[in-house]
């Protein structure tokens, strides 16, 4: 049985991308799956992919049903194509598109076919993932969630214990030659100052 190595980019962004591998004989509906749960999405919206050529020009569609528009060549049903069916040759690439409405971009390209399976590996399934992925419905911070529990741990919306802000002169541990009550200089040192 043959697995399938693919590289999904986001469309935008080459270096953000995930390897996913496959076996030949599962369908579309299962990679489909597999690069929304890769980058996080959900499964709520219409997807479609195309099969394309080195140039990344669409070509037969493979979707995920038959969408209410017009088709020049009914597209072919993502749970009834198998993934073998529709390689054409050894760098084939696919185009991707999920959520008609944001227009979600990935570029698919399989980048290796071997005979033998992993045990350890249950497929379809995501191997390497590179890049942070875009947040589907707005933004996601570098740190996400993570930051937040940094932040309420340590309070950095204060400022840190014995520092000042600037200006304030409070605890800034440096002496001053400012009066004193009596209206006299107040001596620093030992020495007279010349």
């Amino acid at each position: 049985m043959a697995i399938l190595k693919f590289r999904v980019y986001l469309e935008e962004d080459e270096s953000v991308y995930r390897d996913i591998v496959i076996r030949h004989t599962q369908s579309f509906q299962d990679l489909h799956e597999t690069i929304l749960k890769s980058f996080e999405f959900d499964n709520k919206h219409k997807a479609t992919f195309f099969r394309s050529n080195d140039h990344w020009q669409r070509g037969r569609e493979i979707s995920l049903e038959k969408y209410d528009q017009e088709y020049k060549v009914a597209p072919l049903i993502m749970n009834e194509t198998t993934i073998g069916s529709e390689i054409r040759d050894p760098n084939q690439k696919f185009i991707y598109q999920y959520d008609f409405n944001k227009n979600w971009g990935f570029l698919v390209e399989l980048i290796n076919v071997s005979k033998e399976e992993n045990p350890k590996i249950i497929y379809p399934s995501a191997i390497r993932s590179e890049g942070i992925g875009p947040s589907q419905y707005g933004t996601k911070g570098l740190l996400g969630a993570k930051f937040v529990d940094i932040e309420e741990k340590y309070d950095l919306t204060q400022g840190a214990e014995g520092f000042s802000e600037e200006g304030d002169g409070e605890d800034s541990g440096i002496e001053s030659d400012t009066t004193e009550e009596g209206g006299e200089a107040a001596e620093t040192s030992g020495e007279e100052e010349i």
